[in-house]
């Protein structure tokens, strides 16, 4: 690349550094790129990092000695991902939003690219002091979190299948309880999609005995996998389950009530915020 002027190259940079989350650059490469004196370049890593505090997009490691360089971490502040949850829980709060069996009508907003990059930078920001392997969900409308959420990891996801697919290869399958509706079902994964001892962080769309998450935790016993950590969405705690099947997660959505018949829901920013929240 030729030499840029200074506005240009900070801009350049700073474009790279978001593209390539918990990724070590080198200065040298910085250096080598703008053909300009690694000082030049410690300059204006200074202000990408003070920007980025500011302006609560993330923080800038530098990492000092030969093998340093400069690491670009996604992170919003816990205040700044509660005032975006509140207005995502003010959307999903809509009584039409009510399906049969409690459930809510969220397709819309896990549709919306912009909300999905949002939801991913909160879960990331979450569990972005703990090192994974892979982020995992089941095959249901949690891969797009899942991908959001690994994109800021900079990470890959694994799917649990429903039904195991012939272009998976051989597979381990496990049955399990549905915690919502008691019956027994099946998920599985493939022997290659998961290294044995990684480690896991689960995200799921919707959990309202844990019953799914149970299942995957259960699954990832047969790869001597372990689980580091479970992210949920929305949560709804079942009024005719004693407790839930699992007990270590974060939520980013409470449901609280729903009122089929007068069609009512409230939906409130979840455990994640209780130190906001003072509950």
């Amino acid at each position: 690349m030729k030499k840029l002027k200074r506005p240009y190259r900070i801009i350049d940079m700073t474009q790279y550094l978001i593209a390539r989350p918990h990724t070590l650059v080198p200065l040298t490469y910085f250096a080598d790129r703008y053909q300009s004196a690694k000082s030049s370049i410690s300059e204006d890593l200074a202000i990408i990092k003070e920007l980025f505090e500011i302006e609560d997009v993330g923080e800038l490691l530098t990492l000092a000695g030969a093998a340093g360089g400069v690491k670009y971490i996604p992170r919003i502040s816990r205040q700044g991902a509660f005032q975006m949850m509140e207005d995502i829980c003010a959307e999903l709060s809509q009584p039409e939003r009510i399906l049969p069996g409690g459930y809510l009508y969220m397709s819309d907003i896990l549709g919306q690219p912009r909300t999905l990059n949002q939801v991913g930078k909160i879960f990331a920001s979450a569990f972005s002091d703990q090192h994974f392997d892979c982020v995992m969900t089941v095959e249901t409308k949690g891969i797009p979190l899942a991908y959001a959420t690994a994109t800021h990891l900079n990470i890959p996801v694994v799917i649990v299948r429903r039904d195991n697919k012939v272009t998976e290869g051989s597979a381990v399958s496990i049955n399990y309880v549905s915690g919502s509706s008691k019956r027994i079902q099946t998920m599985s994964l493939g022997r290659r999609a998961l290294q044995e001892g990684s480690n896991v962080l689960i995200i799921d769309d919707f959990m309202k005995a844990g019953g799914t998450i149970r299942g995957m935790m259960d699954l990832l016993q047969e790869f001597n996998a372990h689980v580091g950590g479970v992210g949920v969405f929305v949560e709804a705690k079942d009024p005719d389950q004693r407790e839930l099947l699992i007990e270590d997660y974060i939520s980013l959505a409470d449901l609280t009530m729903v009122d089929v018949k007068n069609k009512a829901v409230t939906v409130k920013p979840g455990n994640y915020f209780t130190p906001i929240q003072g509950e």
